[in-house]
């Protein structure tokens, strides 16, 4: 079974809050009839039917332990009867607790992670829950069999010490290569920032950082991926900050595909 899970957390956030309003921009973008249901894979895409929507978590304080608990418990509770779960934030804080239950579950996970930033920060202002930081702290869990990071282009020294000791393999922007993708093993999990798209693509995110991927390369990068993808998430969306719903709509567009990849 394919589950939708809207997290709808930003309090994690370094600089602009709004992430949390994504989960239900994202599902009106399949409501507003502006496009079909049909991932480019050939794939309808149908809540209730082609997967089942479980709606949005719901917080009731922002303290960042209390959430990671909720997210992580209920993440596991999902994966009891073999589900694979796509889930939309929020910031990209809520992606550690989910594969805090990920790892778990998934013995030798692989974790493919697209975005502009490393997130590999010790702490972020001092929140070692910050969104900056929680590809360091999934590391840390000694659980995941590798982890990839493409379109990155904004590392500082703190995060390329970060990368070695962790043994990450960080493809810079500047680097990119579609065909490195063909060497990526399985069980795959999927992280998608939206800011690793170009702000001209994407521009309803928290931090515009230019020089990224168009929506195409990131289709192509997705459809490019060989492996079983056991689960995935789509953060940063932040329609504060969007221009007509231009993000919402490119978010949808990559949920549609990274669900036609799960349903493969």
């Amino acid at each position: 079974m394919i589950k939708l899970l809207g997290i709808p957390m930003d309090a994690n956030s370094s600089f602009l809050r709004g992430a949390a309003q994504a989960p239900d921009r994202i599902r009106q973008m399949d409501l507003d009839g502006s496009a079909n249901r049909y991932s480019e894979l050939g794939i309808e895409i149908i809540p209730q039917k082609t997967y089942v929507d479980l709606g949005n978590l719901s917080f009731e304080s922002d303290d960042p332990a209390t959430a990671f608990h909720l997210i992580r418990d209920t993440i596991e509770g999902e994966l009891k009867d073999e589900s694979r779960l796509l889930s939309l934030g929020g910031d990209h804080s809520i992606s550690y607790p989910i594969l805090s239950a990920y790892s778990q579950k998934y013995e030798g996970l692989h974790v493919l992670h697209l975005d502009a930033h490393g997130d590999l920060y010790d702490d972020y202002e001092g929140n070692t829950f910050s969104h900056a930081s929680p590809f360091a702290r999934v590391m840390e869990l000694g659980r995941i069999a590798s982890l990839t990071q493409i379109g990155i282009r904004t590392l500082t020294d703190h995060q390329r010490h970060q990368g070695s000791k962790f043994g990450v393999r960080i493809i810079e922007m500047k680097d990119h290569d579609p065909f490195l993708l063909k060497s990526m093993s399985g069980p795959l999990y999927i992280s998608l920032d939206i800011d690793a798209l170009d702000p001209a693509f994407a521009p309803g995110v928290s931090h515009h950082e230019p020089g990224g991927f168009s929506t195409r390369e990131v289709i192509e990068i997705l459809h490019n991926i060989e492996v079983d993808v056991v689960g995935a998430d789509i953060v940063e969306c932040n329609p504060a900050r969007d221009i007509n719903n231009m993000t919402s709509m490119v978010a949808y567009k990559m949920m549609k595909e990274i669900l036609g990849l799960m349903l493969l």
